[in-house]
């Protein structure tokens, strides 16, 4: 099967740029190389959740021609902050949506968390838009179905997850006909040397010390109990084109080399880099040109070593999901995907504990009702109830 992806040159007209969750960990970032390069980029639209001051503050610094709010009801606060200064706000997922089409933007950030990210990138890429993806889970819910749009469009799509800009930077100028397995690695999280005995008993706040990355809640708990690493296995099944039995997860506790790509000669290419998500953030908003971040570069010699392991996946059941859902195909992974949402909240919140995550989505998969062709409206649909099971099971 040929990898489903391109490399397209750098423009050199000013990009345009719309940052779907921008005050999150991506969408900070993503500012701070626009920032960084205002002769390069420009902001045409700021979307945020909940964060409204966060928002208004962003807005104010970098001027867009658009701010827009998710939650309806802080509609009014952005407005008064934000109507001065000329710029057009709105509210709420229509809004949201809306937005990826306006002319004034080239390229779309999707740097929001969870399913919220999923009808927005399709409507970008309805409209041609070039897209920055790091909201793995557009991919992992719905990646038929946009790979199929996504072949009709002219929208090119960068990926922004460190191990998939790793592996797209690896695959520069090589055949796609001689990979033979695509190597994702994953840190281990910050449970990698505890006793499976002890789960039941870590808290959040002790699962939310991630050891390398600086990410928000809803990902460092995913990182934790590796379904993270089983969304990226779905994400780069569909990004990339390749086989499932040909991703290969490796721990990596170092967090070093982000993922390698395995040729037909044998030949291994891997890319490095501090764990920081400004170089495939920068890597992406240049569509494969490579400008300065201004962070600190790798040095080897600050570590000692550098070692890889095998996963251990009776600890970390929710690896295997990857696996389960690609195997089982259909409406699966958006299953998996929304009872997540809701059994990683609700630990955050105390109600259930660590090791009930993966028995929660489980069981979520099985009461909820298997579509072996989804539409969208099916992945809206099954999302809307997975998310209701979950909540039953969780309240039980």
């Amino acid at each position: 099967m040929q990898l489903h992806i391109s490399f397209p040159i750098m423009e050199t007209t000013k990009k345009r740029i719309a940052v779907l969750g921008s005050t999150g960990s991506i969408g900070t970032q993503t500012l701070d190389i626009i920032s960084r390069n205002p002769e390069l980029y420009e902001v045409s639209t700021l979307i945020a959740g909940r964060r409204v001051e966060q928002l208004i503050e962003q807005a104010s610094v970098f001027h867009p021609r658009r701010a827009i709010i998710a939650d309806e009801t802080l509609y009014p606060r952005l407005k008064e902050a934000l109507s001065p200064l000329g710029i057009k706000t709105s509210a709420g997922t229509d809004a949201i949506a809306d937005a990826m089409e306006e002319e004034d933007t080239d390229l779309v950030v999707t740097a929001t968390v969870g399913y919220s990210g999923l009808l927005p990138t399709l409507r970008a890429i309805k409209a041609n838009k070039d897209i920055a993806l790091a909201n793995k889970e557009t991919l992992v819910v719905a990646g038929e179905l946009v790979n199929n749009l996504h072949a009709t469009s002219k929208s090119d799509i960068i990926p922004v997850d460190s191990e998939h800009s790793a592996i797209y930077q690896c695959l520069q100028g090589e055949d796609p006909s001689t990979v033979t397995r695509l190597i994702i690695t994953a840190s281990g999280g910050p449970f990698r040397l505890m006793d499976k005995e002890k789960l039941a008993q870590v808290t959040a706040a002790e699962a939310l010390r991630h050891p390398n990355w600086d990410m928000g809640a809803k990902i460092t708990i995913d990182s934790a109990t590796m379904l993270n690493k089983a969304f990226e296995i779905i994400e780069a099944r569909w990004l990339f084109g390749i086989d499932p039995d040909r991703i290969q997860p490796v721990v990596h506790p170092q967090s070093i080399v982000h993922s390698m790509v395995e040729f037909s000669d044998g030949a291994v290419k891997a890319q490095l880099g501090v764990p920081d998500m400004h170089l495939p953030i920068s890597y992406a908003l240049g569509k494969a040109t490579r400008k300065p971040t201004g962070e600190r570069p790798l040095t080897l010699t600050d570590y000692a070593a550098l070692t890889f392991e095998a996963p251990d996946t009776e600890k970390f059941p929710c690896l295997t999901l990857a696996g389960y859902s690609l195997k089982r195909g259909g409406n699966t992974a958006c299953i998996v995907n929304a009872a997540n949402e809701i059994a990683n909240e609700a630990f955050r919140c105390g109600k259930i504990s660590f090791t009930e995550i993966y028995p929660t989505i489980m069981e979520t998969i099985v009461r909820t009702e298997f579509i072996q062709n989804p539409t969208l409206e099916d992945y809206i649909e099954t999302n809307k109830k997975a998310r209701i099971i979950a909540s039953e099971i969780i309240k039980k």
